[in-house]
């Protein structure tokens, strides 16, 4: 039985790549997502490419109950199941500031929806012991700055609960890797200003599945952004406040 691979945020450029990857490996996937005819024509591209099995379901992060057909997707699976989360949404920093009601939205976007999609997950990834999580993360949540701290704390949030959900599920077998994207090419990102060194989604996929092979806990990419994040980690508050970045 080949493994099963549930991905959330599947109309993401990066989730199309690295779902491409899986299916040329033979993988079963499950796009979930909010646009079904964009999931239909990821779903067929994916069938061309070899995937074992490809289905779509229609999955609002900000609606819980909406998680039931993945889950028993999942419970009916006879071999290893796999989640990755590339879900997310970013309103101007601008925009936060300006509603805060939209605050809230975002942080289940882009944390606690695939937190607690992933505890719902949990039970049956143990019973199994064995399985993969890939939560994409991003390197704003390394350290809150002054044009998207909004965004960049859900972040943060996520890569807290992934850290302790690796804790817990390495104990039954259960890989969990935190994935950390710099500046990638999407629609999240097109027309930002300031941006550099923008990655394709398509090295962003291989990065994650190289990781994956290496069993990595947290992977940055491209690698370079270590480097980055740790020069802007290490500034002294009373400098890092006057940065408008």
């Amino acid at each position: 039985m080949a493994d099963l691979w549930l991905i959330l945020g599947a109309s993401s450029a990066m989730a199309r790549a690295f779902a491409r990857l899986q299916a040329e490996a033979g993988a079963a996937i499950t796009l979930a997502g909010r646009d079904r005819d964009d999931l239909e024509r990821s779903a067929e591209d994916l069938r061309l490419r070899g995937a074992a099995d490809v289905r779509i379901a229609l999955v609002d992060l900000r609606d819980s109950a909406s998680f039931t057909p993945l889950l028993e997707q999942a419970e009916m699976h006879d071999g290893m199941v796999n989640a990755a989360i590339f879900a997310g949404s970013m309103p101007p920093q601008e925009d936060v500031q300006d509603d805060p009601a939209l605050f809230a939205p975002m942080v289940v976007d882009n944390f606690t929806g695939s937190a607690e999609f992933l505890l719902a997950l949990a039970p049956e990834q143990i019973k199994r012991g064995a399985g993969e999580v890939v939560g994409v993360s991003s390197v704003a949540g390394d350290r809150g700055r002054f044009s998207n701290y909004a965004y960049g704390s859900a972040k943060a949030g996520f890569q807290t609960f992934l850290s302790g959900h690796r804790n817990r599920m390495a104990r039954d077998g259960v890989h969990v890797m935190t994935v950390k994207p710099g500046f990638v090419d999407t629609a999240m990102t097109w027309g930002l200003p300031g941006l550099f060194l923008i990655a394709s989604p398509a090295d962003v996929a291989v990065d994650i599945a190289k990781g994956l092979r290496k069993k990595r806990n947290v992977i940055y990419t491209p690698a370079f952004w270590i480097l980055i994040m740790t020069i802007i980690r290490t500034v002294p508050e009373r400098i890092f406040k006057k940065l408008s970045m």
